[in-house]
C-alpha cells in the first residue's frame, strides 16, 4: 500500500467549526470596534490564534501591547470554547465516520494534524476522543501552518516516514505545510481550487479510492 498513515486536519475536514470561530472573532472585533466579515474570516483558516488576531488588527487604528493581544486571544478562545460545547456526535457525519472506519480496516494508521489548541476537546465532543493513533496539535508545535511542523510531528508520532503519509487538508496553508514536510496531500473543499494537492477529493469518501490506487 502506498500510504501507511493518513494525517487529517480537523476543522473543515473531520468536522466543521468555522461558524463558531467566526462568531467568536466577530464578537471580539465588535467589542474593539474593528470591522470584521466572513471574507476576512476566510483568511484566518489554518493559521494560529495569534496570527489570526494580527490579521483582524490590521484594520485597527491603534496599537496594542503584546499582553493586551494575549488577553484578546484568550478572550476569543473562551468564547469559542463556550460555543464548542454545543457540538456533539451529531456533528460527525456518517460519511466521515464510515470512511475513517474503512481506512482503519485497511490497516492504515490515522492521525490528526491541526493548529488548533482545542483539537482534543473537539474530538471528545464528536465522539472521536480515543479514535486516532496520534494527535499533533497547537499544544505541541512552535510554528503554525504553512510551516510543516504539525505534520512532521504527526508522522513521527505514527512512527512513519513522510513518504508513507498522506495529508488531508481544506486550506491552502495546510497543503503548503504538507509539501514542506515532503508529504503527498489530498485537497478537499475550498483547498481544491488552489491546485496544490496531490489529489483532489470531491467528497471525503474519495479517500478510500485514493488509498486503493
Amino acid at each position: 500500500m502506498k500510504y501507511e498513515g493518513i494525517i487529517f486536519d480537523l476543522d473543515g475536514v473531520i468536522c466543521h467549526t468555522d461558524e463558531y470561530h467566526y462568531q467568536a472573532w466577530k464578537a471580539l472585533a465588535d467589542k474593539l470596534g474593528i470591522y470584521f466579515d466572513r471574507e476576512i474570516n476566510n483568511r484566518l483558516r489554518g493559521v494560529s490564534r495569534m496570527e489570526s488576531l494580527e490579521i483582524i488588527l490590521e484594520r485597527c487604528d491603534r496599537s496594542y501591547t503584546e499582553q493586551e493581544k494575549e488577553d484578546f486571544a484568550t478572550e476569543k478562545n473562551e468564547l469559542y470554547k463556550e460555543l464548542l460545547k454545543k457540538m456533539s456526535e451529531k456533528d460527525l457525519s456518517e460519511e466521515v465516520k464510515d470512511t475513517l472506519n474503512g481506512l482503519r480496516e485497511k490497516g492504515i494508521r490515522l492521525a490528526i494534524g491541526s493548529s488548533s489548541k482545542n483539537a482534543r476537546f473537539i474530538l471528545e465532543r464528536i465522539g472521536l476522543g480515543t479514535f486516532f493513533d496520534a494527535i499533533s496539535d497547537g499544544n505541541n508545535i512552535s510554528h503554525s501552518k504553512p510551516d510543516p511542523e504539525v505534520f512532521v510531528k504527526a508522522a513521527q508520532y505514527l512512527g512513519l516516514p513522510a513518504e508513507k503519509c498522506l495529508v488531508v487538508e481544506d486550506a491552502k496553508a495546510g497543503l503548503e505545510a504538507a509539501a514542506g514536510g515532503k508529504m503527498d496531500s489530498a485537497a478537499i473543499g475550498d483547498a481544491v481550487a488552489c491546485g496544490l494537492g496531490t489529489y483532489d477529493l470531491s467528497t471525503f469518501s474519495d479517500l478510500l479510492k485514493v488509498v486503493g490506487e
